[in-house]
């Protein structure tokens, strides 16, 4: 045989194999979750559970527009509390999970499709306080109460901060009301919805920080074809300006700042 006759053989091999890694499995689906994180995700009249298209919120809507853009299958739930369903797609191959905040503690631990939106960290003290702060590390003096494996949580962790765990934000709020927190460390616009539903609508906004934007974030096992698929889908959303809140227009400015990578 013939060098160039190899080096024919050569290309074709890899141009055969590069096709078969680019294929997913007959039938994939992935297996995603999320939890009550209004207006990002959010169940039906505040529920703490909802399957398929009961799920609503401006995250599940891109989310949804991108996997019948990139053509892959998902079965979605909405279920509580976050730290199980975040460990689960940890653990669990073909599983997936919105809105997740991208932090330095789980950069390594997923692969990410995003970003999907943006909140604003925040700093809450129930009314009366007097609590005034212009640093968070000024925080460090107060017991702050937040989410467990939030996105918030890890941020005030690696700012040195000891957070007070909670499996839910409505625990947090009851907590910060009875004076067993003083501070909740939550995410706005999301602490208005809760406070809302609480009628705890007079909270004091102490200190708000860190943008940080939300993403899928899926198992490390899954197929790069998938992730690519998904990104792709998400960046023509993206370039479509504000495609995902069409719903509800007065969320538009949750989207405005996100780019494609």
């Amino acid at each position: 045989m013939g060098l160039s006759q190899k080096v024919i053989l050569l290309f074709c091999a890899l141009l055969v194999t590069g096709v078969a890694d680019a294929e997913l499995p007959n039938h994939y689906r992935i297996i995603l979750q999320t939890d009550n994180f209004p207006p990002f995700n959010m169940g039906p009249n505040h529920k703490n559970f909802a399957r398929g298209d009961e799920v609503q919120g401006i995250g599940t809507d891109t989310v949804r527009e991108i996997f019948k853009r990139a053509g892959i299958n998902y079965s979605l739930t909405l279920r509580s509390p976050w730290d199980r369903i975040y460990t689960q797609t940890l653990s669990d191959t073909g599983h997936g999970l919105f809105s997740v905040a991208r932090t330095q503690q789980n950069q390594s631990q997923f692969k990410w499709v995003g970003p999907l939106a943006r909140y604003e960290s925040v700093l809450l003290a129930a009314p009366g306080k007097g609590i005034t702060l212009t640093d968070l590390r000024q925080a460090k003096d107060y017991a702050i109460g937040a989410q467990k494996s939030s996105g918030v949580c890890q941020l005030l962790t690696g700012q040195g901060l000891q957070p007070i765990d909670s499996l839910s934000e409505e625990e947090n709020l009851r907590k910060l009301l009875s004076g067993r927190i003083d501070l909740w460390a939550t995410a706005d616009p999301v602490w208005r919805y809760h406070a809302k539903q609480h009628g705890a609508e007079d909270l004091q906004a102490v200190l708000s920080f860190q943008p940080t934007d939300l993403y899928l974030a899926l198992h490390k096992d899954t197929p790069e074809e998938a992730v690519a698929r998904l990104q792709e889908a998400l960046n023509e959303v993206i370039g479509e300006g504000y495609a995902g809140c069409s719903k509800t227009p007065d969320l538009c400015y949750l989207i405005r700042d996100r780019k494609a990578p």
